[in-house]
Protein backbone atom coordinates (compact mmCIF):
# COMPACT_ATOMS: atom_id res chain seq x y z
CA UNK A 1 0.00 0.00 0.00
CA UNK A 2 2.67 2.47 0.51
CA UNK A 3 4.16 2.89 -2.82
CA UNK A 4 0.22 3.57 -3.45
CA UNK A 5 0.56 6.44 -1.16
CA UNK A 6 3.23 7.99 -2.82
CA UNK A 7 2.48 7.78 -6.36
CA UNK A 8 -0.95 9.16 -5.15
CA UNK A 9 1.12 12.29 -3.26
CA UNK A 10 3.01 12.70 -6.48
CA UNK A 11 -0.46 12.97 -8.71
CA UNK A 12 -1.60 15.36 -5.84
CA UNK A 13 1.50 17.59 -6.27
CA UNK A 14 0.72 19.41 -9.88
CA UNK A 15 -1.59 22.18 -8.32
CA UNK A 16 -2.33 25.65 -9.71
CA UNK A 17 -1.68 28.61 -7.55
CA UNK A 18 -5.09 28.08 -5.41
CA UNK A 19 -4.34 24.64 -4.33
CA UNK A 20 -6.80 23.02 -6.20
CA UNK A 21 -5.78 20.12 -8.43
CA UNK A 22 -5.37 20.31 -11.83
CA UNK A 23 -7.80 18.20 -13.96
CA UNK A 24 -5.60 16.72 -16.39
CA UNK A 25 -7.22 16.08 -20.04
CA UNK A 26 -10.52 17.18 -18.85
CA UNK A 27 -11.24 13.43 -16.54
CA UNK A 28 -11.09 13.75 -12.98
CA UNK A 29 -12.18 10.58 -12.47
CA UNK A 30 -9.61 8.62 -14.12
CA UNK A 31 -6.73 10.36 -12.06
CA UNK A 32 -8.21 10.78 -8.59
CA UNK A 33 -9.75 7.23 -8.47
CA UNK A 34 -9.67 4.68 -5.84
CA UNK A 35 -9.18 5.53 -2.14
CA UNK A 36 -8.81 9.30 -2.60
CA UNK A 37 -11.90 10.17 -3.69
CA UNK A 38 -13.82 8.95 -0.52
CA UNK A 39 -11.62 11.50 1.50
CA UNK A 40 -15.13 13.78 2.64
CA UNK A 41 -17.08 10.26 4.11
CA UNK A 42 -14.01 7.91 5.07
CA UNK A 43 -14.43 9.49 8.47
CA UNK A 44 -18.24 9.39 8.89
CA UNK A 45 -19.28 7.91 11.92
CA UNK A 46 -20.08 4.05 11.80
CA UNK A 47 -23.63 2.86 11.76
CA UNK A 48 -25.07 1.32 15.41
CA UNK A 49 -22.07 3.51 16.97
CA UNK A 50 -22.79 2.92 20.47
CA UNK A 51 -22.47 -1.25 19.49
CA UNK A 52 -19.49 -1.21 17.96
CA UNK A 53 -17.76 1.45 20.76
CA UNK A 54 -18.88 -1.38 23.19
CA UNK A 55 -17.34 -4.19 21.14
CA UNK A 56 -13.94 -2.25 20.61
CA UNK A 57 -13.98 -1.34 24.62
CA UNK A 58 -14.70 -5.09 25.23
CA UNK A 59 -12.26 -6.18 23.00
CA UNK A 60 -9.24 -3.86 24.51
CA UNK A 61 -10.51 -5.22 27.64
CA UNK A 62 -9.87 -8.89 26.42
CA UNK A 63 -6.64 -7.90 24.52
CA UNK A 64 -5.51 -6.37 28.08
CA UNK A 65 -6.63 -9.26 29.61
CA UNK A 66 -5.12 -11.74 27.99
CA UNK A 67 -1.62 -10.13 27.87
CA UNK A 68 -2.07 -9.93 32.16
CA UNK A 69 -3.22 -13.24 32.63
CA UNK A 70 -0.21 -14.31 29.76
CA UNK A 71 2.45 -12.35 31.64
CA UNK A 72 1.51 -13.98 34.84
CA UNK A 73 1.40 -17.19 34.06
CA UNK A 74 4.93 -16.40 32.21
CA UNK A 75 6.33 -15.19 35.41
CA UNK A 76 4.83 -18.59 37.30
CA UNK A 77 8.85 -19.31 38.47
CA UNK A 78 9.20 -15.70 40.00
CA UNK A 79 6.20 -15.98 42.46
CA UNK A 80 6.64 -19.37 43.82
CA UNK A 81 4.63 -22.16 40.87
CA UNK A 82 7.04 -23.35 38.36
CA UNK A 83 3.51 -24.85 37.03
CA UNK A 84 0.64 -22.93 37.24
CA UNK A 85 -2.27 -24.74 39.30
CA UNK A 86 -5.96 -24.34 37.14
CA UNK A 87 -7.24 -22.57 40.23
CA UNK A 88 -4.26 -19.96 40.31
CA UNK A 89 -4.85 -19.16 36.65
CA UNK A 90 -8.27 -18.74 36.84
CA UNK A 91 -7.95 -16.40 39.73
CA UNK A 92 -5.78 -14.20 37.88
CA UNK A 93 -7.78 -14.30 35.36
CA UNK A 94 -10.87 -13.01 37.46
CA UNK A 95 -8.56 -10.15 38.71
CA UNK A 96 -7.24 -9.21 35.37
CA UNK A 97 -10.82 -8.96 34.06
CA UNK A 98 -11.86 -6.98 37.15
CA UNK A 99 -9.42 -4.40 36.79
CA UNK A 100 -9.20 -4.06 33.06
CA UNK A 101 -12.86 -2.79 32.52
CA UNK A 102 -11.58 0.67 33.49
CA UNK A 103 -9.36 0.06 29.86
CA UNK A 104 -12.71 -1.05 28.36
CA UNK A 105 -14.87 1.98 29.61
CA UNK A 106 -11.58 4.14 28.92
CA UNK A 107 -11.72 2.97 24.75
CA UNK A 108 -15.57 2.43 24.35
CA UNK A 109 -16.10 6.25 25.76
CA UNK A 110 -13.39 7.60 23.30
CA UNK A 111 -14.18 5.85 20.11
CA UNK A 112 -17.73 7.09 20.59
CA UNK A 113 -16.61 10.77 21.59
CA UNK A 114 -14.33 10.96 18.59
CA UNK A 115 -17.07 9.60 15.52
CA UNK A 116 -20.38 11.27 17.21
CA UNK A 117 -19.39 14.67 16.63
CA UNK A 118 -19.04 13.68 12.62
CA UNK A 119 -22.93 12.40 13.30
CA UNK A 120 -25.52 14.86 12.47
CA UNK A 121 -26.39 14.98 16.40
CA UNK A 122 -23.20 15.49 17.08
CA UNK A 123 -23.20 18.54 14.88
CA UNK A 124 -25.81 20.10 15.88
CA UNK A 125 -24.11 20.64 19.42
CA UNK A 126 -20.90 21.96 19.33
CA UNK A 127 -20.03 21.89 22.55
CA UNK A 128 -22.81 20.77 24.34
CA UNK A 129 -22.30 16.96 23.18
CA UNK A 130 -24.83 16.22 25.65
CA UNK A 131 -27.80 18.33 24.06
CA UNK A 132 -30.58 15.66 24.15
CA UNK A 133 -29.80 13.03 21.58
CA UNK A 134 -26.09 12.89 22.92
CA UNK A 135 -26.97 11.93 26.48
CA UNK A 136 -29.06 8.93 25.73
CA UNK A 137 -26.37 7.50 23.05
CA UNK A 138 -23.63 8.10 25.66
CA UNK A 139 -25.76 6.20 28.29
CA UNK A 140 -25.81 3.49 25.63
CA UNK A 141 -22.77 3.37 24.69
CA UNK A 142 -21.85 2.86 28.42
CA UNK A 143 -24.65 0.47 29.36
CA UNK A 144 -23.29 -2.01 26.53
CA UNK A 145 -20.07 -1.64 27.32
CA UNK A 146 -20.59 -2.87 30.91
CA UNK A 147 -23.42 -5.37 29.98
CA UNK A 148 -21.94 -7.12 26.81
CA UNK A 149 -19.04 -9.45 27.85
CA UNK A 150 -20.91 -10.03 31.43
CA UNK A 151 -24.15 -11.44 29.68
CA UNK A 152 -23.18 -13.41 27.40
CA UNK A 153 -20.90 -15.00 29.68
CA UNK A 154 -23.31 -15.33 32.54
CA UNK A 155 -26.29 -16.54 29.88
CA UNK A 156 -24.10 -19.41 29.10
CA UNK A 157 -22.90 -20.33 31.93
CA UNK A 158 -26.24 -20.25 33.89
CA UNK A 159 -27.38 -22.35 30.34
CA UNK A 160 -24.75 -25.54 31.14
CA UNK A 161 -24.97 -25.32 35.04
CA UNK A 162 -28.96 -25.79 34.42
CA UNK A 163 -28.19 -28.80 32.29
CA UNK A 164 -25.35 -29.76 34.82
CA UNK A 165 -28.26 -29.70 37.81
CA UNK A 166 -30.63 -30.97 35.71
CA UNK A 167 -28.46 -34.31 35.03
CA UNK A 168 -26.86 -34.17 38.00
CA UNK A 169 -23.41 -34.05 37.21
CA UNK A 170 -20.42 -32.60 39.25
CA UNK A 171 -19.54 -30.30 36.93
CA UNK A 172 -21.86 -27.01 38.45
CA UNK A 173 -20.69 -23.94 39.55
CA UNK A 174 -21.73 -23.48 42.92
CA UNK A 175 -24.66 -20.82 43.57
CA UNK A 176 -22.56 -18.84 46.38
CA UNK A 177 -19.19 -19.22 42.97
CA UNK A 178 -21.97 -17.46 41.38
CA UNK A 179 -22.96 -15.01 43.76
CA UNK A 180 -18.99 -13.99 44.98
CA UNK A 181 -18.35 -13.39 41.09
CA UNK A 182 -22.01 -11.72 40.81
CA UNK A 183 -20.41 -8.90 43.47
CA UNK A 184 -17.35 -8.70 42.27
CA UNK A 185 -18.76 -7.64 38.83
CA UNK A 186 -21.07 -5.01 40.52
CA UNK A 187 -18.48 -3.73 43.17
CA UNK A 188 -15.47 -3.83 40.83
CA UNK A 189 -15.96 -4.15 37.39
CA UNK A 190 -19.06 -1.53 36.82
CA UNK A 191 -17.76 1.15 38.73
CA UNK A 192 -14.34 1.03 37.01
CA UNK A 193 -15.82 0.98 33.46
CA UNK A 194 -18.21 3.38 34.19
CA UNK A 195 -14.89 5.66 35.62
CA UNK A 196 -13.43 4.98 32.59
CA UNK A 197 -15.66 5.82 30.56
CA UNK A 198 -16.15 9.70 31.48
CA UNK A 199 -11.90 9.55 31.55
CA UNK A 200 -12.55 8.73 27.56
CA UNK A 201 -15.35 11.45 27.28
CA UNK A 202 -13.52 13.70 28.76
CA UNK A 203 -9.95 13.00 27.30
CA UNK A 204 -8.26 14.98 24.15
CA UNK A 205 -8.37 12.67 21.27
CA UNK A 206 -6.93 13.14 17.69
CA UNK A 207 -4.42 15.56 17.04
CA UNK A 208 -5.54 17.28 13.51
CA UNK A 209 -5.34 20.86 12.80
CA UNK A 210 -7.53 23.37 14.93
CA UNK A 211 -8.21 20.56 16.97
CA UNK A 212 -10.25 18.73 14.54
CA UNK A 213 -9.45 15.12 15.35
CA UNK A 214 -9.24 13.84 11.47
CA UNK A 215 -7.36 14.57 8.83
CA UNK A 216 -10.23 15.34 6.12
CA UNK A 217 -13.67 17.04 7.03
CA UNK A 218 -16.21 14.97 6.79
CA UNK A 219 -19.04 16.08 3.96
CA UNK A 220 -22.00 16.79 4.95
CA UNK A 221 -24.27 14.40 2.36
CA UNK A 222 -23.06 11.26 2.16
CA UNK A 223 -21.16 9.76 -1.47
CA UNK A 224 -23.30 6.98 -2.84
CA UNK A 225 -20.90 3.66 -3.27
CA UNK A 226 -20.73 2.38 -6.59
CA UNK A 227 -21.85 -1.06 -7.19
CA UNK A 228 -19.99 -2.39 -9.94
CA UNK A 229 -16.73 -3.43 -8.48
CA UNK A 230 -14.71 -6.00 -8.82
CA UNK A 231 -15.21 -9.09 -6.70
CA UNK A 232 -12.02 -8.22 -4.43
CA UNK A 233 -13.88 -4.79 -3.78
CA UNK A 234 -16.89 -6.64 -2.02
CA UNK A 235 -15.69 -6.41 1.77
CA UNK A 236 -18.22 -10.12 2.41
CA UNK A 237 -15.43 -11.73 -0.14
CA UNK A 238 -12.23 -10.53 1.11
CA UNK A 239 -13.11 -10.59 4.98
CA UNK A 240 -12.85 -14.86 4.61
CA UNK A 241 -10.03 -14.58 3.39
CA UNK A 242 -8.27 -12.25 5.83
CA UNK A 243 -9.88 -14.80 9.02
CA UNK A 244 -8.09 -17.79 7.56
CA UNK A 245 -4.82 -16.08 7.34
CA UNK A 246 -4.54 -15.37 11.01
CA UNK A 247 -6.31 -18.66 11.93
CA UNK A 248 -3.57 -20.30 9.74
CA UNK A 249 -0.59 -18.71 12.83
CA UNK A 250 -2.35 -20.18 15.44
CA UNK A 251 -3.48 -23.22 13.83
CA UNK A 252 -0.82 -25.25 15.90
CA UNK A 253 -0.89 -24.10 19.12
CA UNK A 254 -4.77 -24.03 19.23
CA UNK A 255 -4.48 -27.61 19.05
CA UNK A 256 -2.01 -27.72 22.25
CA UNK A 257 -4.54 -25.69 23.33
CA UNK A 258 -7.67 -27.68 23.31
CA UNK A 259 -5.98 -30.29 24.42
CA UNK A 260 -4.98 -29.13 27.69
CA UNK A 261 -8.68 -27.82 27.79
CA UNK A 262 -10.41 -30.70 26.94
CA UNK A 263 -7.59 -34.22 27.08
CA UNK A 264 -6.43 -33.26 30.57
CA UNK A 265 -3.26 -32.61 29.91
CA UNK A 266 -1.16 -29.19 31.64
CA UNK A 267 -0.06 -26.73 29.11
CA UNK A 268 2.94 -25.37 30.55
CA UNK A 269 4.43 -23.50 27.38
CA UNK A 270 3.54 -19.67 28.33
CA UNK A 271 6.51 -17.93 26.79
CA UNK A 272 5.83 -19.89 23.30
CA UNK A 273 2.04 -18.95 23.89
CA UNK A 274 3.03 -15.29 24.37
CA UNK A 275 5.02 -15.38 20.79
CA UNK A 276 2.22 -16.80 19.06
CA UNK A 277 -0.35 -14.33 20.21
CA UNK A 278 2.44 -11.86 18.87
CA UNK A 279 2.34 -13.12 15.67
CA UNK A 280 -1.46 -13.23 15.37
CA UNK A 281 -1.73 -9.70 16.19
CA UNK A 282 0.46 -8.76 13.94
CA UNK A 283 -1.29 -11.33 11.33
CA UNK A 284 -4.45 -9.99 12.00
CA UNK A 285 -3.25 -6.06 11.36
CA UNK A 286 -1.67 -6.79 8.24
CA UNK A 287 -4.51 -8.60 6.64
CA UNK A 288 -7.01 -6.02 8.15
CA UNK A 289 -5.29 -3.45 6.67
CA UNK A 290 -5.38 -5.14 2.97
CA UNK A 291 -8.78 -5.31 2.91
CA UNK A 292 -9.44 -2.24 4.13
CA UNK A 293 -7.37 -1.13 1.28
CA UNK A 294 -9.30 -3.00 -1.07
CA UNK A 295 -12.81 -1.63 -0.21
CA UNK A 296 -11.48 1.88 0.11
CA UNK A 297 -10.59 1.37 -3.40
CA UNK A 298 -13.35 0.15 -4.45
CA UNK A 299 -14.94 3.50 -3.21
CA UNK A 300 -16.96 1.74 -0.06
CA UNK A 301 -16.14 4.24 2.67
CA UNK A 302 -18.03 2.08 5.54
CA UNK A 303 -14.51 0.26 6.43
CA UNK A 304 -15.09 0.49 10.50
CA UNK A 305 -17.31 -3.25 10.34
CA UNK A 306 -15.81 -4.31 8.05
CA UNK A 307 -12.39 -4.06 9.51
CA UNK A 308 -13.67 -5.47 12.97
CA UNK A 309 -15.01 -8.50 10.76
CA UNK A 310 -12.13 -9.03 8.97
CA UNK A 311 -10.16 -9.26 12.28
CA UNK A 312 -13.26 -11.44 13.82
CA UNK A 313 -13.39 -13.94 11.08
CA UNK A 314 -10.53 -15.88 12.35
CA UNK A 315 -13.29 -16.92 15.31
CA UNK A 316 -15.14 -18.21 12.74
CA UNK A 317 -12.30 -20.95 11.67
CA UNK A 318 -11.29 -22.12 15.26
CA UNK A 319 -15.00 -22.65 15.95
CA UNK A 320 -15.29 -24.84 12.97
CA UNK A 321 -11.84 -26.26 14.04
CA UNK A 322 -13.44 -26.88 17.68
CA UNK A 323 -16.20 -28.99 15.88
CA UNK A 324 -13.28 -30.91 14.20
CA UNK A 325 -11.40 -31.35 17.12
CA UNK A 326 -14.42 -32.70 19.00
CA UNK A 327 -15.32 -35.41 16.16
CA UNK A 328 -11.77 -36.71 15.66
CA UNK A 329 -9.90 -36.14 18.75
CA UNK A 330 -11.94 -35.96 21.64
CA UNK A 331 -13.88 -39.43 22.65
CA UNK A 332 -16.95 -37.22 24.22
CA UNK A 333 -20.36 -38.29 23.69
CA UNK A 334 -24.13 -37.18 24.98
CA UNK A 335 -25.91 -34.35 25.91
CA UNK A 336 -23.96 -33.00 28.45
CA UNK A 337 -20.73 -33.56 27.15
CA UNK A 338 -21.99 -32.27 23.80
CA UNK A 339 -23.34 -28.71 25.28
CA UNK A 340 -19.99 -28.38 27.42
CA UNK A 341 -17.53 -28.26 25.13
CA UNK A 342 -19.60 -26.03 22.66
CA UNK A 343 -20.96 -24.16 25.43
CA UNK A 344 -16.85 -23.06 26.24
CA UNK A 345 -15.89 -23.08 22.77
CA UNK A 346 -18.43 -20.69 21.92
CA UNK A 347 -17.32 -18.56 24.26
CA UNK A 348 -13.91 -18.72 23.55
CA UNK A 349 -14.31 -18.25 19.95
CA UNK A 350 -16.63 -15.38 20.78
CA UNK A 351 -13.81 -13.49 22.81
CA UNK A 352 -11.15 -14.20 20.64
CA UNK A 353 -13.03 -12.98 17.53
CA UNK A 354 -13.74 -9.47 20.01
CA UNK A 355 -9.88 -9.42 20.83
CA UNK A 356 -8.44 -9.96 17.00
CA UNK A 357 -11.80 -7.94 15.43
CA UNK A 358 -10.49 -4.90 18.09
CA UNK A 359 -6.94 -5.47 17.11
CA UNK A 360 -7.96 -5.61 13.37
CA UNK A 361 -10.09 -1.91 13.76
CA UNK A 362 -7.25 -0.69 15.13
CA UNK A 363 -4.89 -1.37 12.59
CA UNK A 364 -7.60 0.19 10.06
CA UNK A 365 -8.04 3.18 11.61
CA UNK A 366 -4.33 3.97 11.86
CA UNK A 367 -3.98 2.94 8.29
CA UNK A 368 -6.61 5.15 6.91
CA UNK A 369 -5.56 8.11 9.16
CA UNK A 370 -1.67 7.85 7.57
CA UNK A 371 -2.75 7.13 4.15
CA UNK A 372 -5.26 10.40 4.11
CA UNK A 373 -2.98 12.65 6.30
CA UNK A 374 -0.84 13.37 2.84
CA UNK A 375 -4.02 13.76 0.72
CA UNK A 376 -4.70 18.07 0.05
CA UNK A 377 -8.12 18.81 -0.34
CA UNK A 378 -9.03 21.94 -1.38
Amino acid sequence: GKRDVEEGSDLEDDDDDDGKPLVRGGQAGTEDSGWKQVHGDVFRAPSFLPLLAAILGTGWQLVTLVVGVVLFAVAGPLHGEVHEERGEVLHAILVCYSLSSVVAGYASGGYFKLYHATTAAGRGGKGATAAGGGATQWQLTMALTVLLLPTVLGGVLAFLNGIALVYGTIFYIPFLVMLKLFFLWVFVSVPLCIVGTLMGRHAKLGGGRGGDPFPCRVNAIPRPIPDDVPWYGVPANLVPFAGLLSFGSIFIELYYILTSLWNYKFYHVYGFLLGVYAILCLVVCMTTIIVVYFCLNAENYLWQWTALCSGGSTALYVFLYSIYYFVFKTSMHGFVQTCFYFGYMSLISLGLGTLCGTLGHWAGSKFVRTIFQNVKVD
